[in-house]
């Protein structure tokens, strides 16, 4: 009696009969990719690069092609001109506002992070009751709303005297920068092996011994990922800024652009923008220079 090969799967039915799948449903087709990769690529980059191209074009326009959409596109710019740019740099005090902003947010990040450090570390390291509750606990402190502290610690700053004082600022801002960061570090302090850690111990060293020269060397892309959030939000923060400084030359820049930018019910869209646009290079650059370390520290966080 002949033996009959009976097909096991679908792929090999198909294969008996002839029948061919279209190149439109092959996973590695180009209708496919364009669907799966490109078009959702193309739309995520026209989302977040839209914003900055409208303060760019919006900054070298004239105040004719502003309001005059009838004969200009708002898309584009006809005659281009630095008269907004001008008036921010040397009609405003914008420079000093933006080196204002640069020393707080400096600080209040090596302030923020050296704290954080020094707590993830004995969360995580030094093994006692109640690590893991007060790690949570921390990270919880992280998610208290600003609009519900910043009236407490405005009363706490004024019986210190700090009041219109950048410092204020610098002591205030590690209140919402601790608590992430150390979250932050907390992940990354578990990916290191602590057998490293136990050599040292075996030989001798202390334990800021062993934070200095073994744990923070390895983890540098942890310390630059929390070093970058850090810079960002005390570079952006905006309730804080208004409700602590009040004199126009000690304003920071998300603060500045808006009060002083605006007079009665006239913006001065040109210089907005311009404010805007230069006020986000310093972050950009930062981001652009450590995204590798910045990409690989939230990845170890996130997994543990």
């Amino acid at each position: 009696m002949t033996d009959v090969l009976v097909p096991e799967s679908p792929a090999e039915v198909q294969a008996a009969v002839g029948y061919e799948r279209p190149e439109t449903l092959a996973w590695d087709s180009k209708l496919r990719r364009f669907v799966t990769i490109y078009l959702p690529l193309s739309l995520f980059v026209i989302v977040l690069l839209f914003p900055f191209y409208w303060m760019a074009i919006t900054s070298i326009k004239p105040d004719d092609e502003m309001y005059d959409y009838h004969r200009f596109n708002p898309f584009w710019v006809h005659s281009p001109t630095l008269h907004n740019i001008e008036v921010l740099l040397f009609e405003t005090n914008y420079p000093r506002w933006l080196t204002i902003t640069m020393g707080i947010a400096v600080a209040s990040t090596f302030l923020s992070v050296g704290a954080s450090v020094l707590s993830a570390y004995a969360i995580e390291r030094l093994r006692f009751k109640g690590a893991q509750h007060v790690g949570l606990a921390i990270y919880l402190a992280y998610l208290v709303p600003p609009s519900i502290l910043f009236i407490p610690l405005a009363t706490l700053i004024y019986q210190f005297g700090l009041f219109d004082n950048p410092v204020s600022l610098i002591l205030t801002y590690p209140t919402f920068l601790v608590p992430f960061c150390t979250w932050l570090l907390i992940g990354y302090f578990k990916s290191i092996p602590y057998e490293l850690e136990e050599c040292a111990l075996i030989d001798g060293a202390s334990r800021l011994q062993i934070l200095r020269r073994i744990t923070l060397p390895l983890a540098v892309p942890g310390l630059i990922s929390a070093g970058i959030f850090a810079f960002t939000l005390s570079w952006n923060e905006f309730i804080y800024a208004l409700a602590f400084i009040q004199s126009t030359d000690k304003k920071t820049v998300p603060v500045a652009i808006l009060t002083e930018l605006v007079t009665g019910d006239v913006y001065q869209w040109g210089a907005l923008m311009a404010g805007s646009l230069l006020g986000s290079v310093p972050v950009a650059l930062i981001y652009s220079f450590f995204v590798e370390y910045y990409v690989s520290s939230m990845t170890g966080a996130v997994k543990e």
